[in-house]
């Protein structure tokens, strides 16, 4: 690995990006069955399986905009583009870090070996092409959290509802157009040298995306609930549920307004507000779960 160190071959891992593997606890917890042990460790499987392919992506994808990176204003401190990691090293530890979670997935479920090679290869692509493409590269994201709720669902063999996982596509592309209007906001004149898609892009059109992705999002989500309410007889709980979730969506949303959506992980990790309408809808939902 040359002179890369431990604490700079974990930043290039962005652990904080972890955040979003949560996700594939979103089916088995939604069936009500996540506190059966072998549910659960198959669950976790899953998880670091998405952490590792996760972090695969980022070590390949900085080792490909290595040039890129060390002209963007904070993008340049990353570890290959500071130097710290090599790019030959990124390249082999990227690859690793790609094959390892099919192997490993494979302790759950040949179905989420399945997911999991699906996401490496749709990352791969992302970081080859894709986000280099107007519109494909907001599909590519929102297909890569879709492919997370699928693997909670697969590894444990709990089917999943239609609406959940049209909730979280447009919920994801409502979140990476929030990114790209952030992105597109701070870097100006200079947006599209550092990527180039966003070079066909308007904040009026991201507005537009956004409007639609979060307009997808409440409906589907409010026919899942209802849906769910009627076939568990619980006619309070799931309904109730939408409450949170809709004001999440607009306090998200508000907080995008503002131009704070350029890491998504840490505007949740750092308003408070919205951690307290997803810790309001996490109760109410377990309630729903428990009660139906």
């Amino acid at each position: 690995m040359g002179s890369s160190t431990p604490t700079a071959l974990l930043r290039l891992a962005r652990p904080r990006q972890w955040l979003k593997n949560v996700l594939v606890f979103a089916a088995p917890a939604a069936a009500g069955i996540l506190d059966q042990g072998d549910v659960l460790a198959k669950t976790v499987i899953a998880f670091v399986c998405f952490c590792l392919a996760a972090s695969g992506t980022y070590y390949l994808n900085d080792a490909l905009d290595v040039q890129v990176d060390r002209a963007h204003p904070t993008k340049r401190n990353r570890p290959v583009a500071s130097g710290a990691v090599s790019v030959g090293t990124a390249k082999l530890m990227g690859v690793a870090l790609l094959v390892a979670p099919i192997a490993l997935a494979f302790a759950a479920s040949w179905r989420l070996a399945l997911v999991v090679g699906s996401y490496a290869a749709l990352t791969v692509a992302y970081s080859a092409w894709l986000k280099h493409e107007a519109v494909l590269d907001l599909a590519a994201v929102a297909a890569g959290f879709v492919l997370r709720t699928i693997a909670g669902g697969v590894a444990v063999g709990v089917p999943i509802s239609e609406w959940f996982l049209i909730v979280a596509g447009s919920g994801s592309m409502f979140m990476v157009t929030g990114k790209r209007s952030a992105e597109l906001l701070e870097l100006g004149d200079e947006a599209a040298a550092h990527r180039p898609s966003l070079a066909h892009y308007s904040r009026a059109y991201l507005n537009y995306v956004r409007g639609v992705a979060s307009a997808v999002a409440i409906l589907a989500y409010c026919l899942w609930a209802f849906e769910r309410s009627a076939l568990s007889g619980n006619e309070v709980w799931y309904q109730l549920s939408a409450v949170p979730f809709v004001i999440g969506i607009l306090r998200y949303a508000l907080l995008l307004e503002q131009g704070r959506g350029g890491a998504p992980e840490d505007l949740v990790l750092g308003d408070r507000m919205l951690q307290a309408i997803g810790l309001t809808w996490a109760v109410v939902f377990a309630v729903a779960v428990r009660g139906g």
